[in-house]
């Protein structure tokens, strides 16, 4: 298993789809980089030498923002939207798409798992908050059918 920039490349995959793996290197950028560093794009990983390794890791470290420079600079960039009270920044802070994106029957993805909101009878209501399974409430039922008194 090879290293790169902290993050280990399968040794099984072509080098232009290993060097996909790592934040921020798409297709784009692996054609960039391979054509800098004079390496074939259809060698697998475990066929690179180290002084190739060294050539890649040249090339990144020059021309491109990669893994935590780049999540610092995109993390320092919502902060600013933030701090400046922009509607992007309040979006951020509320967890909702930035972008524009419709928000009334999709953005699952940000805004996470649905919850039920209407009429619900006190019952249910308060199984749903106390968070009971449907074994605890077939025990209540067992529970309340049986005779014996306490």
């Amino acid at each position: 298993m090879a290293r790169l920039l902290g993050i280990t490349l399968p040794d099984d995959k072509r080098i232009d789809y290993a060097l996909t793996l790592l934040y921020g290197i798409g297709w784009k950028n692996v054609k960039k980089v391979l054509e800098n560093s004079k390496i074939d794009a259809h060698k697998r990983v475990k066929e690179i030498s180290e002084d190739e390794f060294k050539r890649i890791n040249e090339v990144i470290e020059k021309s491109i923002k990669v893994e935590g420079e780049l999540r610092e600079e995109i993390n320092e960039n919502i902060k600013r939207l933030r701090e400046i009270g922009s509607y992007r920044g309040f979006r951020h802070v509320k967890g909702l798409p930035a972008r524009g994106q419709r928000t009334k029957s999709n953005a699952r993805t940000k805004r996470g798992k649905r919850k039920t909101v209407g009429a619900l009878r006190k019952e249910a209501w308060a199984k749903l908050e106390s968070g009971k399974t449907g074994a605890a409430t077939t025990e209540e039922k067992t529970e309340a059918a049986s005779p014996v008194k306490k």
